[in-house]
């Protein structure tokens, strides 16, 4: 029996380090040629609400503070992707949290420093890509 792929939307966040090392149009291009196609996108300054919102299940660790800190040095850029397994594969493009232990050729092995200046957040599940995709963009936005 042949098991029918999974065509999914996901959520990137291209971080600060990200923005500052002018990686969103080589990351993109990554995601693109792996398949996957945008179908939202737009650059914004992470507020501290929202990012108290997108971060509650890390509120209780001890590096909290600097992820609130670190995501507001600078504008971000934020994508939905679509495509056959897109959370799946852009996990893998992406590499390991800890950039330390990504594997070069991955986002994170290639342009990485450590866990929190990793170039790129991105959704983990299915349940966290729509959520998150939903507190960034409003239906009108997406295009896919």
């Amino acid at each position: 029996m042949i098991q029918a792929m999974s065509f999914e939307q996901t959520f990137i966040i291209i971080k600060p380090d990200g923005m500052q090392k002018n990686l969103t149009g080589v990351v993109l291009q990554r995601f693109t040629q792996a398949g996957l196609r945008p179908v939202a996108c737009k650059m914004m300054r992470l507020t501290e609400p929202l990012l108290r919102e997108h971060y509650a299940h890390l509120a209780d660790k001890p590096f909290f503070p600097f992820i609130l800190s670190y995501m507001q040095q600078s504008p971000v850029m934020m994508f939905v992707l679509e495509g056959e397994q897109a959370i799946a594969k852009v996990r893998e493009l992406l590499g390991p949290t800890d950039s330390k232990l990504a594997p070069k050729g991955t986002i994170r092995g290639d342009f990485g420093v450590d866990k929190s200046t990793n170039v790129a957040h991105a959704s983990d599940s299915v349940d966290s890509a729509h959520q998150e995709i939903a507190r960034f963009f409003k239906p009108e936005e997406i295009f896919g």
